[in-house]
């Protein structure tokens, strides 16, 4: 070995300086999703995180969930815009957390990217504590780890955890459900963040470029795909505490029927009228293009309901005004039958 050679973290590819600059960038947007209860640790290690609020509670149930942005990350990229992907993420997390009747009170993620180019992580790390601030939860720490030789310099992907909690007596699901409930349906931003495996197979084997403008858009291809997930957590528990609600689905992977089925009994079915809505332009361009049929549709996308409510037909005007009031569009989607625990579409 010679002993002219050094060897360093900086020479292998890690700038630790590049880091501990990318943490002061976004320390300004972080804070914007601090919650009363965030207490600071000095250390930095760990978030910490009041639970004497959750004194308020008889029997608080504490609800948790992970996920990621799956390869929308590579759209983000390769237009050079990364600040709308963490509220993706923060959508993809907290809105999981809320089916099941909890208030999100906080979450961590993780980044890890070919490099940290310090702007760029704190672009993307803005956006997460924005999505926070939207879901009225608490950005309380997170981590990002660079991978030389793993990831190209300009690739990165995210994850993220949250925490929230529910009394236990309100807790939401299928055994709420009854016959005669109905279902509501509230629209979708777009795509959210589900099925852009799909989406850039199409994009690619129709040629279609992300900067193109398309006739049935009024904006470029990639700007509509980047359109960030809507964030229902304060409408949905506005809802809780308006009206009556027996159960929420996240409309994610697997399309509406699927994940609307998760939220059933046995016993029941939910029968959906198709004709009830219009998905947005976005999702005539992937099967128009793609020539993909709507079979494949339906299991991919969610076709412009990122969310649904099952409430008591009694109180759906309430709950459709309820929502409208926090400028969330939805509508009767369709309504709950004696059955075997499946979603389907009225024929």
């Amino acid at each position: 070995m010679s002993p002219e050679v050094t060897a360093s973290y900086a020479a292998a590819g890690v700038d630790i300086e590049a880091g501990e600059r990318a943490v002061e960038l976004m320390k300004a947007k972080v804070a914007r999703s601090r919650r009363p209860e965030v207490v600071d640790d000095a250390s930095g290690f760990a978030g910490l995180f009041d639970v004497s609020a959750l004194l308020r509670f008889k029997r608080p149930l504490l609800a948790t969930s992970t996920d990621g942005v799956g390869t929308k990350v590579m759209l983000a990229q390769a237009l050079g815009k990364h600040d709308t992907i963490g509220i993706d993420l923060v959508g993809m997390v907290v809105d999981d957390l809320v089916v099941c009747g909890a208030e999100p009170l906080f979450m961590t993620d993780y980044i890890a990217c070919g490099k940290v180019v310090p702007e760029r992580i704190a672009e993307i790390v803005g956006g997460v504590a924005e999505g926070c601030r939207l879901a009225g939860c608490a950005l309380v720490g997170g981590e990002t780890a660079e991978h030389p030789g793993a990831m190209g310099p300009d690739e990165y992907d995210l994850a993220g955890a949250g925490t929230g909690v529910v009394e236990a007596a309100e807790l939401l699901g299928p055994d709420r459900v009854r016959p005669g409930d109905v279902v509501l349906g509230l629209a979708s931003s777009g795509v959210h963040s589900n099925g852009y495996s799909l989406v850039r197979h199409v994009i690619a084997t129709a040629g279609l470029g992300l900067e193109r403008e398309l006739p049935e858009l009024a904006r470029t291809l990639g700007e509509e795909l980047l359109e960030p997930t809507r964030i229902y957590s304060l409408a949905c528990l506005e809802l809780t505490r308006t009206v009556e609600v027996h159960a929420f689905a996240h409309i994610t992977g697997g399309g509406l029927a699927a994940n609307l089925a998760r939220s059933l009994p046995p016993g029941a079915d939910a029968v959906l009228d198709r004709s009830s809505w219009t998905p947005q332009p976005i999702f005539e361009v992937i099967a128009g293009y793609g020539r993909v049929p709507q079979e494949e549709m339906d299991r991919t996308f969610n076709l412009g309901v990122g969310m649904c409510a099952v409430v008591p037909a009694g109180v759906a005007d309430v709950a459709l005004a309820t929502l409208a009031a926090r400028g969330q569009d939805a509508w009767v989607l369709g309504e709950i039958v004696p059955g075997s625990g499946e979603a389907r579409f009225r024929a």
